[in-house]
């Protein structure tokens, strides 16, 4: 007699579930992972301009007039998951702030001239929309 070589009916739901339970585990945490990455994207913008700005001021003794084409401190480029803004500034304060688009909807960050790093804005899910840091998690650490 010959013996039937191959997987039973069972055998395969068995691993059909645990390949199930192990996407349900690992899909949310990736998908966190590459948001967190993102959201590094554009505080690493923002940190930068912060950078030019004050060498702007450095230069010109106010910050009217930077921001624009052709300066130490040109506008931020928008990318494909936040668009930056940098407002009027004026001789004294600045504020540039980063939208975020896509997947990102929901995010806003804000920097000024005192180097206050806001989040404005955390789409639902996440913590800490107001704090007075750059939340980066989605418990509101920063």
């Amino acid at each position: 007699m010959r013996r039937a070589r191959g997987f039973t009916l069972i055998e395969v739901m068995i691993v059909v579930a645990i390949v199930a339970i192990l996407a349900a585990i690992a899909l949310p945490s990736y998908t966190d992972y590459v948001r967190r990455s993102k959201i590094s994207d554009a505080v690493g913008a923002l940190a930068g301009m912060r950078v030019k700005m004050e060498q702007f001021f450095q230069d010109n003794r106010t910050y009217a007039g930077a921001c624009t084409a052709g300066t130490v401190a040109p506008p931020l480029t928008n990318t494909a998951n936040f668009q930056f803004d940098c407002g009027t500034p004026d001789a004294s304060t600045y504020t540039i702030t980063a939208t975020g688009i896509g997947s990102m909807a929901g995010f806003q960050y804000t920097l000024n001239q005192a180097n206050q790093r806001v989040t404005v804005a955390v789409p639902g899910g996440w913590s800490g929309a107001g704090a007075t840091c750059w939340v980066l998690r989605k418990e509101g650490s920063c």
